[in-house]
């Protein structure tokens, strides 16, 4: 029997050839490995910002790194652009692992540049020396109170310096991302090569106000790049430039992609520090406010020019945005369908009730024509941060802008510029002042309640009202109280033909009943066993007499017609910045003692200001309003004196429900506007005392009139319809009754 045991076999010689071989194989297989894994590290972009994969982000793994800065959303690869397309195509050299640097020391308390001193600048801003970022912007003439503002007008003039004014409105971040404080469009990365470098840190060094500059150097320290950011402030202007460079120090071509972050939620209304809930421009929002725009040019193909910047279909509220965050889309800029259609980005930007903060091309013709940002920004992504809003946690959005690819070659320097905005949603501003006219920015203003209120809001018919009150406000009345009284005079003239035809009509309808009403119940208790009969007959005598039953519902046709023009006048007082802060009647009431009554149009008319607030749900009480209330005693004098009797022909309950109808227009139209901006009361309360006056001159005009005799013709297209239903009323009774009298077929077992 043969063994296998390898002790009764003969041991083999050493064979060197094969041990060589064998360590060869080995070697070269470790150099495979070793190859691979650092690949995948730099291809990774492992930096000191880490990058997290949809589906970890926000994960408290993906939280953060060593240097302190939140993980970002993984960008989607930009397209090249056309420098880089006719860019030589040459071979880059390795590259081994590269970091940022502060060339000397970093910088710990950068300069601001601007002034608050409204004489010398629009703003001030501070920097934050963490990616070279704004870490505040501070108006220099905007307030977030009216109180504020008329403080400031006191302080001025009795020689206050402007920096030792309070109230002046900012906008910082609005939160943390991942736990870690990002200060407005900091850098977060340069791409060299496939390679993230982090500049989210301590890496810049101020060499003059406003710029910063920062060292990539290789694992020898040897320096190989240069990264300068350069922020101005035009004079008098609401906007900055920001003047971006990666100069390529190496002896190598490079490819550079940029990414900083981008616009952020802005401060909602009654979050101002120190304020409470209730007091501020608005006691709150009423509705989520914030919103991201997006102005962008067609494909060259439809607009070879690239001179018009459209901004349909490019707006998303703050609630959609966070919906797709939370759906693991972090992509706001382009969609499927804007990829599609390859269309060109322009601008980008967050919104609040007033103040809107974007990026947008550098725009400054004849050096910089361009309508189109690129190559600076091609992606726009989102993140869900932290923060809290009177009180309560409140959700917040930061966003990250990846620039296109940009070939430089040795010696050269890719530029990644952008323009800012920063400054109030102003028609006058953003429809006439350059580069914003030109780049339609104006597309920033949206006058639309958001929620279930955007469908009946009518943008066209709130833009036609803004422009209407500017105009009798810069020429005629020069009060924004007394422009919102003229419009009112203006819509019920418009409408007066017609009011006074549907309450004669109404009228007409009243009367008449009340003379037929005993052939009604003849009629009634002669056919009390027939509805078809009594239908027959009561239409029959309707016709005879001239009688159209729904002449009554003409009365309500002017409200109705009014209620497009309320919805519209309630989201332009609620967003329109020419009515923020502005005063009623020449600020008449604010004499007094600085009285808060009708103090802002655009905010509750606050006639007793409270020491405490309550949420009642339906609104919050900080104030005794007055314009509400004074509105619903308005409504109760127009009920109870100018509404028509009830029709004879009503059964009891019937009269109830009217009643209860009535009470319920007096008391829950007050209550659903008591916090509503005091110029719409204001509008509403006046509107309803014209139509009084108007009503009591109709009824004057319709005593006069004999309505004994029919009307000549048919009755109008009202009286038609009454009688076309009637008649479908009357076919469906006879087909039921047939149905029912129908002999029954007999079962049949099949």
């Amino acid at each position: 029997m043969k063994t296998t045991d390898p002790a009764g076999r003969k041991a083999p010689a050493f064979n060197v050839r094969r041990f060589v071989a064998t360590l060869a194989v080995f070697a070269v297989a470790a150099g495979i490995v070793a190859v691979i894994v650092s690949g995948s590290r730099s291809g990774s972009g492992e930096s000191p910002v880490t990058e997290a994969t949809p589906a970890s982000h926000g994960s408290p793994a993906a939280a953060a790194t060593s240097e302190g800065t939140p993980a970002a959303a993984t960008p989607a690869p930009a397209a090249t652009t056309a420098a880089a397309a006719a860019a030589p195509a040459a071979k880059p050299a390795p590259m081994d692992r590269w970091s940022a640097r502060a060339p000397g020391s970093p910088t710990t308390q950068p300069t601001p540049i601007g002034s608050v001193d409204p004489a010398k600048a629009r703003f001030l801003v501070e920097f934050d020396p963490r990616g070279a970022g704004i870490a505040r912007i501070t108006f220099s003439d905007l307030w977030w109170t009216g109180a504020d503002a008329r403080a400031a007008a006191r302080a001025r003039a009795s020689g206050t310096a402007e920096a030792s004014i309070a109230g002046r409105y900012s906008f910082a971040a609005p939160g943390t991302l991942q736990g870690f404080a990002v200060s407005l469009l900091a850098a977060r990365e340069v791409e060299v090569d496939g390679q993230a470098i982090g500049l989210a840190g301590n890496v810049w060094a101020e060499v003059a106000p406003g710029t910063f500059v920062s060292e990539l150097a290789d694992s020898t320290g040897a320096l190989q790049m240069r990264v300068t950011r350069t922020w101005r402030i035009d004079a008098g202007s609401y906007d900055l430039r920001c003047e971006q460079r990666v100069e390529n120090l190496s002896t190598s071509p490079r490819s550079v992609r940029w990414v900083q972050f981008g616009p952020t939620d802005l401060p909602r209304e009654g979050a101002a520090p120190g304020t409470q809930p209730g007091t501020g421009t608005g006691g709150g929002d009423l509705v989520d406010a914030r919103r991201f725009h997006a102005g962008y040019l067609m494909s060259k193909e439809r607009d070879p020019g690239q001179a018009t910047v459209i901004v349909h279909g490019a707006t998303l509220d703050h609630a959609t945005v966070i919906g797709q965050v939370d759906a693991g889309n972090f992509r706001v800029w382009p969609d499927q369908r804007q990829q599609q259609e390859r269309y060109n980005l322009s601008w980008f930007g967050a919104t609040n009730r007033y103040f809107a903060f974007a990026v947008h091309a550098p725009y400054a013709p004849p050096g910089s024509a361009s309508r189109a940002v690129a190559p600076a920004i091609a992606v726009v992504q989102a993140q869900a941060g932290e923060s809290t809003f009177r009180g309560a946690p409140d959700r917040v959005l930061f966003t990250d802008l990846t620039s296109d690819a940009v070939t430089t070659a040795p010696g050269t320097a890719a530029a990644f510029d952008v323009g800012v905005f920063a400054g109030p949603l102003e028609r006058s501003l953003l429809a006439s002042t350059e580069p914003y006219a030109a780049l339609n920015m104006q597309g920033l203003i949206l006058y639309l309640m958001s929620g279930c209120c955007s469908w009946c809001t009518f943008a066209w018919l709130a833009d036609l009202l803004v422009w209407f009150l500017s105009f009798l406000h810069d020429y005629v009345v020069f009060d924004w109280g007394l422009a919102i009284i003229a419009l009112v005079i203006v819509v019920r003239g418009l409408l007066h033909p017609l009011t006074r035809r549907s309450q004669i009509s109404m009228m007409r309808v009243t009367k008449q009943m009340a003379a037929v009403k005993p052939e009604l119940e003849a009629i009634q208790k002669r056919h009390k066993d027939d509805p078809k009969k009594l239908q027959e007959e009561t239409i029959r005598l309707y016709r005879e007499k001239g009688i159209n039953p729904l002449g009554c519902a003409g009365g309500m046709v002017p409200t109705f017609l009014q209620m497009p023009i309320w919805i519209a006048l309630y989201a332009v007082l609620y967003y329109a910045f020419e009515l923020r802060q502005q005063p009623a009647f020449f600020g008449l009431f604010q004499k007094f003692g600085d009285w808060p009554f009708l103090a802002d149009l655009s905010a509750q008319d606050r006639f007793i200001p409270l020491p405490f607030s309550v949420n009642l749900y339906v609104f919050e009480l900080s104030s005794v309003n007055l314009v509400p209330l004074l509105m619903g005693l308005v409504f109760w004098v127009q009920q109870k004196y100018m509404s028509p009797p009830p029709s004879p022909n009503m059964t009891p309950e019937q009269e109830q429900q009217q009643k209860i109808m009535k009470w319920m227009m007096v008391i829950m139209f007050p209550l659903m506007l008591y916090s509503a901006p005091s110029g719409l009361t204001l509008y509403i309360a006046t509107s309803t005392l014209v139509g009084i006056y108007e009503s009591k001159r109709v009824r004057a005009e319709v005593e006069k009139m004999d309505f004994s005799k029919p009307r000549p013709g048919k009755g109008g297209w009202l009286q038609g319809a009454y009688e076309k239903a009637m008649k479908r009323v009357q076919e469906t009774q006879r087909s039921a009754e047939a149905r029912r009298n129908a002999p029954k077929r007999p079962y049949r077992d099949r």
